[in-house]
């Protein structure tokens, strides 16, 4: 080969042993089309020479994973953290609910219901000063709380457990896909 250019197809073939200096950019041949469907169609029915059949789907790959072991201080920190999650919406909701309740005229209506069926000598009982925002939202809050140490200890022991018992059987045998 010529170390001028490598490319065997540029120098005009290597093979030549004549005087003659070799093509070095040689235009491409346009694609050469089909005869025409014309002097075909007597032959056989009319076909349409432009489509191309789609290319055959690739099968999904697969692959088989067995769940033997879980970390219980990841467990810990991702329970913790959706426990506070689920404390602070507690909260919240409890906030917008008592608001509901008392925009709505919820708490005035149960006031009359109960002033009608104790009658007017026992005096006058208001449910605002028995659940009032205040207390309301500490009872929500100490809700939450204990919701966020019960159910970090739980997600803790329930990890703890799994452990021992995927020793046991082995695990959870998951499969997954590419779709």
């Amino acid at each position: 080969m010529n170390s001028a250019n490598s490319n065997p197809r540029a120098s005009g073939g290597a093979g030549r042993s004549g005087g003659s200096s070799p093509r070095v950019n040689a235009p491409a041949r346009p694609a050469q089309r089909p005869a025409s469907t014309t002097a075909r169609q007597g032959a056989r029915p009319a076909q349409r020479p432009g489509l191309v059949r789609p290319a055959p789907k690739a099968k999904a790959r697969k692959a088989r994973l067995l769940i033997s072991k879980v970390d219980p201080w990841s467990v810990l920190k991702m329970a913790f953290l959706l426990s506070v999650a689920l404390g602070i919406v507690t909260v919240v909701a409890a906030i917008v609910i008592w608001t509901v309740l008392d925009l709505t005229g919820i708490f005035d209506r149960v006031n009359e219901l109960l002033r009608e069926i104790a009658g007017t000598e026992s005096g006058g009982f208001d449910l605002r000063q028995f659940a009032s925002l205040g207390q309301v939202v500490s009872f929500a809050t100490i809700i939450a709380v204990v919701n966020v140490v019960l159910l970090t200890a739980l997600a803790m022991l329930s990890a703890v457990l799994y452990n021992i018992s995927s020793s046991l059987v082995g695990g959870i045998g998951v499969t997954l896909t590419d779709d």
